[in-house]
């Protein structure tokens, strides 16, 4: 059984808009999909209003992915089973595309003291109707010719570490967690390896998430090792969590992982796709 609760659309950074999500989840056989775009609902509202499913067809949840700051780092929290029309998960919603907008606003003073000038604007039209991200500021200067593609932009200007890479606009982790718990959804601490902390640390995060209302953590996102996702098994167990399973989909390429994942074996562990298919196991592969 293929699952999937962590994919992007044209929304938020992803190619694909929901539609065309919606349709490349149906052919892969998906059973139940969330579409989890940075910090919006669009992708999923425009999903949810074109997708209309028969019996026994792909179940599509309401979801999204906060970004937000924990001890001076970037975290993202993954909120599945949202009410979207919720007043606090709303604020919250215009909290973070203000946030995204005065983000801009410095990284394109931060780009034009380099000499990329009007910055801002071209990131804008690159977005859209989507999500301001620095993807944007990168194909913007791709598109201007200041670097020859988007991962150059991103190695030298946008990425961690780097002049573009701007994290003091976004909420604190206890806050966004707070807003998926208050819309009746289950809030997920998406990709914890990528955040590169030690293991004590990372402890400690999950420690403040769970306190803040936070129930289950990413076990599979995306291609890596079966190693990594036993460490990521060990850490939930550890931890008394739920876990989750996505493949953080943005576009077709040679490193990123295909729409749906397949369940697996979790031993003690509890999936929290069965909160919404409870009768269902599929044994699968052995974690």
């Amino acid at each position: 059984m293929l699952i999937d609760f962590h994919t992007h659309t044209t929304a938020s950074d992803g190619a694909l808009s929901p539609e065309q999500l919606v349709d490349r989840a149906r052919s892969r056989g998906i059973q139940l999909f969330a579409i989890t775009d940075h910090d919006t609902v669009a992708g999923y509202r425009a999903a949810a209003a074109y997708y209309s499913p028969s019996e026994g067809e792909m179940s599509l949840l309401a979801g999204l992915e906060f970004s937000c700051v924990w001890s001076g780092a970037t975290i993202h929290v993954v909120g599945l089973g949202v009410d979207c029309t919720h007043p606090v998960l709303e604020q919250g919603v215009a909290r973070l595309a203000a946030a995204r907008i005065d983000r801009g606003n410095v990284i394109a003073e931060r780009l034009e003291k380099l000499g990329f000038p009007g910055a801002l604007e071209g990131a804008l039209l690159a977005a859209g109707d989507s999500q301001l991200g620095r993807p944007h500021f990168a194909a913007w200067m791709v598109e201007q010719g200041h670097v020859a593609d988007v991962g150059t932009a991103f190695d030298r200007y946008l990425g961690r570490g780097k002049p573009g890479d701007v994290k003091a606009f976004w909420p604190t982790l206890a806050e966004v967690t707070g807003w998926i718990v208050a819309a009746g959804g289950v809030a997920v601490l998406a990709h914890p390896l990528k955040y590169k902390l030690t293991r004590s640390k990372l402890h400690r995060l999950v420690a403040d998430f769970k306190d803040a209302g936070g129930e289950a953590v990413e076990v599979v996102n995306g291609r890596q090792t079966p190693e990594q996702t036993r460490q990521l098994c060990r850490l939930a167990l550890e931890c008394a969590l739920e876990v989750s399973l996505g493949s953080d989909f943005h576009r077709d390429g040679p490193w990123t992982a295909e729409l749906g994942v397949e369940l697996r074996h979790l031993g003690s562990l509890r999936g929290v796709w069965e909160r919404w298919l409870p009768a269902i196991r599929s044994p699968g592969d052995p974690l």
